[in-house]
């Protein structure tokens, strides 16, 4: 997943081109130019009514549970977490960028340290609104943004603990597996958007109660883990077949995600545009 190096060991002289590497720095530019289209549809749909104060304006986008007249504390709680959504996605993809951990290492110190509290708070506010506030239609998606939810806060903490040990090897590998559940929203949509192209929407269900609800409500995070996990051990321990295995891997993603991400787009600003 990314320019993220994860701190492999040096190329040898002589070396094949490093196709692995590629795929990765494609698959990175894919997610960040689908996650740069959702941060602007953040930005530009949930900021301008809230910090205006026009919370019902929420309601024209379709949510499980949006704006509820005289729930304060619930309706607090969606606005800091739609709004730290455009933050946290933001600084994930500036935290995995090579060039400015090496050249701006404070900002990439500050950056981390933003992007862990917004995971944290992301995760323990959609924990929150998922059981507290009931903003689920299936039961199966309720856990899935649990289990979700969970993993941030385990590798949050993992990231977190092997920076403040320096060992920075395994800090970037724990923040790369952070990066791909964190993620997880985003990855639904594509998800959606993808399997909707291909089948006409088979299995999705009107209360988000079919198979392929269901599945998607793990696979959202289990799958980019999943992919992560084969980069990351293809990178690090991999033979040259497995290497161009993973590559091919991560260039398929890379078309998927650019074909969800663009039908996402329209989707979203379909009645504006």
């Amino acid at each position: 997943m990314a320019t993220i190096d994860a701190s492999f060991a040096p190329a040898r002289k002589g070396r094949r081109a490093d196709w692995l590497g590629r795929a990765a720095t494609l698959c990175y530019l894919a997610i960040a130019a689908g996650q740069l289209l959702f941060v602007a549809f953040i930005l530009l749909f949930y900021y301008p009514p809230t910090l205006t104060g026009n919370f019902a304006a929420w309601n024209d986008k379709p949510l499980i549970t949006g704006h509820v007249a005289g729930d304060t504390a619930g309706n607090l709680f969606f606005a800091v977490h739609v709004l730290m959504a455009a933050v946290i996605t933001l600084g994930g993809l500036v935290q995995l960028v090579p060039a400015i951990r090496s050249r701006w290492p404070a900002v990439h110190r500050w950056n981390g340290r933003l992007y862990l509290l917004s995971a944290l708070a992301l995760a323990l506010g959609g924990l929150w609104l998922t059981w507290i506030r009931g903003t689920w239609l299936a039961l199966g998606g309720a856990i899935g943004i649990t289990l979700d939810a969970l993993l941030i806060l385990a590798f949050a903490g993992l990231a977190w603990r092997a920076a403040h040990a320096r060992r920075f090897v395994d800090h970037r590998r724990w923040a790369i597996r952070l990066f791909a559940v964190a993620s997880a929203v985003w990855f639904m949509r594509v998800g959606y958007m993808v399997w909707g192209l291909a089948t006409g929407g088979a299995g999705i269900g009107k209360a988000m109660d079919g198979p392929f609800d269901l599945f998607l409500a793990f696979a959202n995070s289990l799958l980019p883990l999943a992919v992560a996990e084969l980069y990351l051990r293809a990178g690090a321990t991999g033979t040259p077949a497995a290497r161009k295995a993973v590559a091919g891997l991560l260039g398929l993603c890379a078309l998927v995600i650019l074909a969800g991400s663009a039908g996402a787009w329209m989707v979203m600003w379909g009645p504006y545009i």
